[in-house]
């Protein structure tokens, strides 16, 4: 097979996977103009078309689908066979692609992932930051990390944290001006910051007394779907923030946040995992990377 022909199949294949130029360009990081001047060779090649384009949708024609199935198996059994060859190598290689919600890219992996090019310089990342609880293996993702309770059945998943301390704060001003809660029940009187998840439910601010949990009700609230966001809100003094201890470590540290209450009255969280797909071909990329966050916990 000529060069030409297989990187028609391969603009092919990714432009099928998103029916989108501009969704395969910004993933494969190939122009859009190439990736359509290449499949059009392909069409004129074959003497058919595989591919229905309007201005805002590409769709596949009957022979279009036939191709890309067949196809499909062909180039990731190719991909595997590449892959295969990191056996050989001193260092695994490749190309690793993982899914994180914001607290994890906002505050956990930067972390992580300085150590691990340490170890695996030959490996590249791509870290793609979504709230959203999308299918990693749709979106074409080697892996993700989220809290356990949004897992799905079919993924193996690996401990990427210890369980979370949680923590209540608030900027100086805010407590000059507004007063110091002496107790949780005294937070119904306050401004607080509260964080929507990904599932559309809100972080309960939960208090631990005498050994029972219980949900305190801040009605006089500000919600935002971003940690990051709520940190920051709260430094502006635009509230009192429920969040996870090691986010404001340094801001408490350094006195621009004030820890409220005893640790004692506040309970754990389950931490993040690491998952993947446990019923395919696992890049060698992916599995040092697994083995690297196993052999930190």
């Amino acid at each position: 097979m000529r060069g030409t022909h297989f990187a028609e199949l391969t603009a092919f294949v990714a432009v099928a996977e998103d029916c989108s130029f501009s969704k395969a360009s910004r993933r494969t990081g190939v122009s859009v103009t190439s990736l359509s001047q290449s499949v059009r060779a392909m069409e004129e090649r074959l003497g058919i078309k595989l591919l229905n384009r309007t201005t805002r949708h590409v769709a596949l024609t009957e022979a279009g689908h036939d191709m890309f199935g067949r196809l499909l198996p062909l180039l990731t059994s190719l991909d595997h066979v590449i892959d295969a060859s990191n056996a050989f190598r001193d260092r695994p290689a490749g190309h690793l692609r993982i899914s994180v919600p914001p607290p994890v890219g906002d505050f956990l992996i930067a972390r992580l992932l300085t150590e691990f090019t340490e170890q695996y310089p030959d490996i590249t990342l791509e870290i793609v930051v979504q709230s959203s609880l999308d299918d990693i293996v749709a979106g074409r993702f080697d892996a993700g990390v989220h809290g356990e309770r949004f897992l799905a059945q079919d993924m193996v998943a690996v401990r990427m944290t210890p369980a979370l301390s949680g923590s209540v704060v608030a900027a100086p001003r805010y407590l000059e001006k507004h007063g110091t809660p002496a107790s949780p029940s005294d937070l119904e009187k306050h401004r607080c910051i509260r964080t929507r998840l990904p599932d559309g439910s809100l972080i309960r601010w939960d208090f631990i007394n005498e050994g029972v949990t219980t949900e305190v009700a801040v009605d006089k609230s500000i919600v935002f779907n971003s940690p990051a966001l709520q940190i920051q809100s709260a430094l502006e003094g635009l509230g009192i923030a429920y969040t996870i201890s090691s986010f404001i470590e340094p801001l408490v540290r350094d006195g621009r946040l004030v820890s409220l209450f005893e640790k004692s009255q506040l309970p754990k969280y389950e931490g993040f995992f690491l998952f993947y797909p446990g019923r395919r071909h696992t890049p060698a990329a992916l599995r040092a990377f697994i083995e690297f966050v196993r052999k930190r916990n």
